[in-house]
């Protein structure tokens, strides 16, 4: 597992150094498209609760999910966040939660491998997590080798590959069933450069596909054994399932 050298260190600094980077032009940018390919993809998932780890930005990225119960958490009270706590002990039981936004969380966390098991722990069978992380082969990859030594936000995160993810997930019974590559531009904050690099956005899906800033990963996580059942839509109205309520873990 990769460590992080992020100065400051503690994990309420950490968080606010993040979001301060989240506000800058280029955090904007990048917030922007991915709430944008958020938008795409959060309304095909169904569920009770909705859970997000961590709020990077001002940005809700949840507002396009069409889960009735939301429940932002974070290592501090954030504007957006009710609860407080580490990713790596979340304060739900056992299969509570039907979709699990990691908005950058591992990339940032203190055990990003015990986040995904946490998500596991708590998802309900047939649950979804969807990670968006920083991409380690890309010219954000090249930027993080020359900054990564100062300590500086998103420089100082994991940048974990592809690779590991899917790895981790597979162990867990967790099945890839949608992701994308996001972020064709290099991680320049002169807003004037960017714009004129916007014709990067249309063609890197072409001519570079791999070498996007971040990517979008939704997995569902399975039981072996368990076969769904499919309720009709008289039955899904009357068979509400009760949700357990949260209690912060410190």
């Amino acid at each position: 597992m990769s460590s992080s050298i992020c100065r400051p260190e503690t994990p309420l600094e950490l968080r606010n150094a993040i979001g301060a980077w989240f506000d800058t032009p280029l955090g904007l940018a990048l917030q922007a498209r991915e709430a944008a390919a958020l938008r795409e993809v959060l309304p095909q998932l169904f569920g009770a609760c909705a859970l997000q780890l961590g709020r990077p930005g001002r940005i809700d990225l949840l507002d396009a999910s069409a889960v009735p119960r939301r429940f932002v958490i974070d290592v501090a009270a954030s504007p957006g966040a009710q609860l407080s706590a580490l990713p790596e002990a979340l304060p739900f039981e056992h299969k509570s939660i039907d979709l699990a936004l990691l908005p950058h969380t591992l990339d940032f966390a203190i055990d990003p491998h015990q986040v995904v098991r946490e998500v596991h722990r708590v998802l309900t069978p047939e649950g979804h997590a969807v990670i968006l992380g920083f991409n380690p082969w890309s010219l954000w990859g090249l930027w993080r080798l020359w900054y990564r030594g100062r300590g500086v936000v998103p420089w100082c995160g994991h940048f974990l590959a592809l690779t590991r993810i899917k790895d981790w997930l597979t162990l867990l019974d967790f099945e890839i069933v949608q992701g994308s590559l996001l972020f064709y531009r290099p991680p320049l904050q002169h807003e004037r450069s960017m714009e004129r690099l916007q014709f990067m956005e249309r063609t890197g899906d072409r001519w570079w596909p791999l070498g996007a800033g971040t990517y979008l990963i939704v997995a569902k996580k399975r039981v072996p054994g368990l076969t769904p059942l499919r309720l009709s839509g008289q039955r899904k109205r009357l068979m509400g399932r009760p949700l357990t309520q949260p209690v912060t873990r410190a």
